[in-house]
């Protein structure tokens, strides 16, 4: 048997290539739209790819399991579990078999036996690996998908937070309770390989390893403590992040099936100038380049998303799926721009513009914001001079901030801009200044809101000052 990790840090996402070796067949578990990892890794192993695999309907990236359908003929195995919202719209296209808890299929000389493990969402599933090779009886491993992570669980509110679907999280959350009493039957032996690791948003304190075994997950994962179902379900709600707006997209395009990616038209250089003052001011306009680069000049009406690690989650965030989007990057950057876009169904790239050709053209009147410290500040904000708008996520805010700070997270303030005032110069505040940044061009680039700072170094160097919390 061949186990082959793949993972995206842009997204948190784990997928997983398996190949029975005797047989030259593999299957792609959970597979992101970008089919390449994949394809290369299998070439190189001597592997032909027949197969994938889906755990759930995944909400936080476009799955790749359409594209390996449809252009390499691969059987997909698809969930037929949760009522009729949980099917997938686009199978009957395809080669594919849906599966229900106790159904079995095979890859070669790899068994794999489905569990249905909802909770995280009501159609997910899990898949038990036994490789056959050397007549081997018992499983090896377990792909979870969003069901059991290293150190935490999948999240049972998107479904009510992000899709709109009331009073599923309770639900989702009892459901999940029911699961894990499944999971703990499992031999302590068990490899567990979930689809996400730390910095996803579909738990709440995922770990940064990327594997497990289930006796280590029964030791020391905080959901494994809990006999009592209420007091599990209260501790399963309490303290999950904000999840992204992108996610009520990403189910839909999942269960409906993504374009392919041949049919996507191709993305274009814009050298005019003139076509760049266009679009200001009724298009969205993106510059990637890093936060202390854009505060020192900018054109007016972009908004900042540095191409780091959090480009892909904040994107979703901000980004009109339903307006084209242009980017102000350089042209080695495009191909990896354009992948991380497209692994969350940001499709409608209408163009990008050099970053060194725009601001070397002199045609357009740069904006700045200043980066300033805790010291230079403190004084000026307790004396209500300026303004503080905390960027940092709900539960952050609740375990200290500035005093008489207001509390916005950043993915929601493109929504809630009405509530700021605009009178007077606004401090825009995050953990470390990352977040602020962005929060700063946002600020400026929807108007009325031009006397912008960022705290430098956030709330870590305010506390490091010794300036007080609330």
């Amino acid at each position: 048997m061949l186990l082959r990790y793949f993972y995206d840090e842009k997204l948190a996402h784990a997928s997983y290539l398996v190949g029975c070796q005797k047989t030259g067949e593999a299957i792609v578990i959970d597979p992101g739209r970008n089919l390449k990892p994949y394809l290369k890794t299998a070439k190189e192993e001597g592997l032909k790819i027949r197969a994938a695999a889906e755990t759930h309907i995944h909400a936080d990236f476009v799955s790749g399991a359409r594209e390996l359908g449809v252009t390499h003929q691969a059987k997909l195995y698809l969930s037929d579990e949760g009522d009729a919202d949980w099917k997938y719209q686009y199978a009957d296209e395809l080669n594919h078999q849906l599966v229900k808890a106790g159904d079995r299929f095979s890859i070669g000389n790899l068994m794999f036996e489905v569990i249905h493990t909802p909770g995280h969402t009501p159609e997910s599933i899990s898949f038990l690996l036994t490789d056959r090779g050397g007549h081997k009886d018992r499983p090896i491993g377990i792909f979870t998908g969003d069901f059991v992570f290293v150190g935490d669980i999948g999240r049972p509110d998107l479904l009510e937070k992000a899709a709109g679907i009331k009073g599923t999280s309770e639900a989702g959350a009892k459901a999940m309770f029911k699961s894990l009493l499944k999971f703990k039957q499992l031999p302590d032996y068990l490899q567990v390989w979930p689809a996400h690791g730390a910095g996803s948003a579909c738990g709440k304190a995922l770990g940064a390893i990327p594997s497990s075994t289930v006796g280590y997950e029964k030791m020391f994962n905080w959901a494994m403590g809990y006999s009592d179902e209420e007091e599990f379900v209260k501790a399963l709600l309490d303290g999950q992040p904000e999840p992204p707006t992108y996610f009520a997209v990403m189910k839909r395009v999942n269960k409906e099936g993504p374009a392919l990616l041949k049919d996507l038209p191709a993305v274009r250089e814009i050298t005019s100038m003139d076509q760049v003052k266009s679009l200001q001011g009724n298009r969205q306009i993106v510059d990637t380049r890093p936060s202390r680069e854009f505060a020192e000049g900018h054109v007016e009406g972009t908004i900042n998303i540095p191409f780091n690690k959090a480009f892909t989650n904040w994107a979703g965030w901000f980004i009109d799926y339903n307006r084209p989007v242009y980017f102000i990057t350089t042209p080695d950057e495009v191909d990896e721009l354009l992948k991380a876009l497209r692994s969350i169904g940001i499709d409608n790239v209408g163009g990008f513009v050099d970053r060194e050709k725009i601001l070397a053209s002199g045609a357009f009147s740069l904006e700045t914001y200043a980066e300033i410290t805790p010291p230079e500040i403190a004084k000026l904000v307790e004396d209500g001079f300026v303004h503080v708008l905390d960027v940092r996520n709900l539960t952050e805010w609740q375990e200290g901030h500035i005093p008489n700070a207001q509390h916005i997270m950043l993915g929601t303030l493109q929504e809630r801009l009405e509530e700021i005032n605009k009178d007077g110069p606004i401090l825009v505040q995050c953990r470390s200044g990352a977040r602020s940044a962005i929060g700063a061009s946002i600020l400026q680039a929807n108007g009325g809101f031009k006397q912008v700072l960022s705290l430098k170094g956030g709330i870590v160097q305010w506390q490091k000052d010794g300036l007080a919390l609330v």
